[in-house]
């Protein structure tokens, strides 16, 4: 009886060791066994430029020319820094199925990209853009005293912020940029449900948008220690024909000295938005001649 008895004992221990070893592997913990997700975090896609697959190209902007496209004159002195690199896509199927009237809505904006895209004029990114954007993002992950557990997320884009509700409280007040962010755990992996959108950020630089009806469900699954499986299902009945999804990897920023800097771009985009008011309209913004 003895001997069962401590094969017994010796069996969980094992097994809770395994437990033990898996999790360590695949990244920090809190005290309560849940994924730690404390840290920055960014994408390293061209997502941003157009979450569905796309060749490189010269610009964004392009406009017919005598034999072929070509950048139009607003960005054409940037040269290659204003190119887009390619990239396979993170759209599940690669289509993004909008219904006909979306699709022309799509095409719209994509031909009027530098006049139209939000991020052009520093306006919050929304959600899932904000992810995916270029920058970095820290999450903060806390509890406290009580038992109450805390998530926040800030981006270095524009100091946008995130408050994750970890308890439901209720409708959205106002529809906003970035939406309200209600979040659980389904075993390890966090889910967040983001809604009450005010329907005017893009998915991208492609013109990929959404309605205010726009739902988001993101998944974020410790795979790591220092990377995230991160999936967002967009759900948006006035644009899109069914739900659709989207993932990626995340990856924690391991650099001994990372640290979230400031980009409040609000600031930089002054002579854009309001330079033509001033009463004599400087030519600083005008792009200079390119030299053969």
């Amino acid at each position: 009886m003895t001997s069962v008895l401590s094969r017994a004992i010796a069996t969980a221990l094992a097994v809770c060791v395994a437990t033990a070893a898996v999790a360590a592997e695949k990244g920090p913990r809190t005290k309560d066994g849940k994924p730690d997700l404390n840290g920055i975090w960014q994408a390293m896609n061209s997502a941003n430029y157009d979450l569905e697959p796309h060749a490189a190209r010269a610009a964004m902007a392009m406009v017919p020319g005598q034999f072929v496209p070509v950048p139009a004159p607003q960005v054409v002195a940037l040269g290659a820094v204003g190119s887009v690199p390619a990239g396979l896509g993170v759209v599940e199927g690669d289509a993004i199925p909008y219904t006909p009237a979306a699709l022309a809505k799509k095409q719209e904006n994509q031909k009027n990209w530098l006049e139209l895209d939000p991020e052009i004029k520093c306006y919050l990114p929304g959600v899932p853009r904000a992810n995916y954007m270029p920058y970095p993002f820290q999450i903060f992950h806390s509890k406290s005293a009580d038992g109450t557990e805390h998530l926040f997320f800030a981006y270095e884009y524009a100091g946008a912020v995130r408050n994750i509700y970890m308890k439901d409280p209720g409708p959205p007040p106002a529809d906003s940029w970035m939406g309200q962010s209600v979040g659980k755990w389904d075993g390890d992996t966090l889910v967040v449900e983001v809604t009450g959108f005010n329907g005017q950020t893009w998915f991208d630089r492609s013109g990929n948008h959404h309605s205010d009806k726009l739902k988001v469900t993101e998944r974020y699954s410790q795979r790591g220690p220092d990377h995230l499986w991160y999936e967002a299902t967009i759900e948006d009945p006035e644009t899109f024909t069914r739900p659709w999804k989207i993932a990626m990897p995340l990856y924690r920023r391991v650099d001994p000295n990372a640290q979230l800097m400031q980009f409040k771009c609000v600031e930089f985009v002054e002579e854009l938005m309001y330079g033509h008011l001033r009463k004599k309209p400087g030519t600083e913004g005008a792009p200079p001649a390119v030299k053969k």
